[in-house]
């Protein structure tokens, strides 16, 4: 007679000619676990994480939402573009001494007072403009929130100093980084786009504001994660504006940084044209999710040479692929087409940016790396201010289909750059 198999016991049985054993206990797979999820089994990385993203996620908003309440209120793209090159603009010559001072003096005990300052400045911009101040008060208030610090580079920092010495999982880390900007910025401009056209025309700047202290404040109580900060006589070497190849990968930075300032204004400038001023932020959106689809499937991989001669292949796939938007536009005018077409183009964006920031971090001095990275977040800003202020002349005087010339143009501009710091 058979025996009565127990929940995790065996079944055995006999045939005529043949014992019969049949397991019923249960199944464990050995599957190791994957590059991401042993990223965040380390102690404090989900949380520091997770008040970095919520920092983060008023980086997608403040532009377009600027763009829409400005252009809304004073019906004048120029002037909207101006006004968000010249806080950019601010902010490039701001940020490196902020870095710098988290640097020397630590995190927490910098970040949160730059932050309130910068939040500030956001509530004297929503003033201004509801209560129709001169024009030159919006230049002044915008160009106060440069004291914003650079969360992403901070979130990097803290990387590389819990990944000392593991470059494999510190290139997972920076393609969970710059997959987390592309998802914030993906986020972002629908979020600003949804509540300035429901509620009212500054709600976007408001709701940013606050969530910009709140991410900063959750950040920044995480202490155990926190890289320690390097005393004075550790700063004050050669600066990583001047350590060998930096110039020329800030310098890719800035046409890269007018690729991202010229598309969002020209999309935004598109879609107002087309009738859906309110859908301009989920057309954003569309390019922002395939560069953060595109930099997870990066970070999976293990590319073998060196990230120097990856760089040029990466810019050019991503000046190639920027043709699809200028095509789509003007072949078809179809803002269906064109979201298509920025979800395709995004795709080579986050790869791109990854490499940067592995050759900024490899080439930054040490104990600068905050420093190092903010120069190159202050080049892509400084980038698109002039992409901003160049893509609103061009939909204004030109078209807005001449307008997706513009980032073509720059992306060009920084595969020739690459090429000729190439060894």
């Amino acid at each position: 007679m058979p025996q009565q198999p127990t929940p995790d016991a065996p079944l055995l049985t006999v045939t005529a000619d043949t014992l019969v054993a049949v397991d019923f206990g249960r199944r464990t797979r050995n599957r190791p676990p994957g590059p991401y999820r042993r990223l965040f089994a380390r102690p404090g990385a989900r949380a520091f994480t997770l008040g970095n993203l919520v920092a983060r996620l008023p980086m997608g908003m403040f532009s377009v939402s600027a763009v829409v309440m400005i252009a809304g209120t004073r019906g004048s793209y120029a002037l909207a573009g101006a006004v968000t090159a010249t806080g950019l603009a601010a902010t490039a010559l701001v940020a490196p001494w902020t870095a710098r001072l988290v640097d020397r003096y630590g995190q927490a005990r910098v970040a949160v007072p730059a932050t309130v300052l910068a939040a500030l400045g956001s509530l004297a911009l929503v003033l201004c403009v509801r209560y129709d101040a001169p024009a030159w008060t919006l230049f002044a208030a915008y160009a106060a929130t440069a004291t914003t610090p650079n969360t992403g580079g901070m979130s990097r920092a803290r990387w590389a100093h819990l990944l000392k010495g593991d470059a494999a999982s510190l290139h997972t880390a920076n393609s969970f980084e710059q997959a987390a900007d592309e998802l914030c910025f993906m986020l972002g401009p629908v979020l600003a786009a949804f509540l300035c056209g429901v509620f009212f025309p500054e709600a976007g700047t408001l709701v940013g504001a606050v969530l910009l202290v709140t991410g900063v404040l959750v950040f920044a109580a995480q202490r155990s994660t926190e890289p320690p900060p390097a005393p004075h006589t550790h700063t004050t070497g050669k600066s990583p504006f001047r350590a060998p190849g930096m110039p020329a990968l800030l310098a890719v930075c800035l046409a890269m940084g007018a690729v991202f300032g010229s598309t969002e204004v020209v999309t935004i400038a598109f879609a107002d044209a087309q009738g859906h001023r309110t859908a301009a932020g989920a057309v954003l959106a569309l390019q922002a999710a395939g560069s953060c689809a595109a930099g997870l499937l990066y970070g999976r991989l293990r590319l073998p040479g060196a990230a120097e001669y990856r760089y040029p292949w990466c810019i050019a796939a991503m000046t190639t692929l920027l043709t699809l938007p200028l095509l789509a536009a003007s072949l078809t005018g179809s803002l269906l087409v064109l979201s298509g077409a920025l979800l395709i183009s995004g795709m080579a964006t986050a790869p791109t940016m990854i490499t940067n920031m592995a050759l900024v971090q490899q080439r930054t001095p040490d104990g600068r790396l905050n420093e190092g990275m903010t120069l190159a977040v202050t080049a892509l800003l400084g980038g698109i201010a002039c992409g901003s202020a160049l893509g609103g002349w061009t939909v204004e005087h030109l078209s807005t289909t001449a307008g997706y010339g513009v980032p073509i143009t720059a992306a060009a501009a920084a595969l020739l750059i690459a090429l000729a710091a190439t060894p």
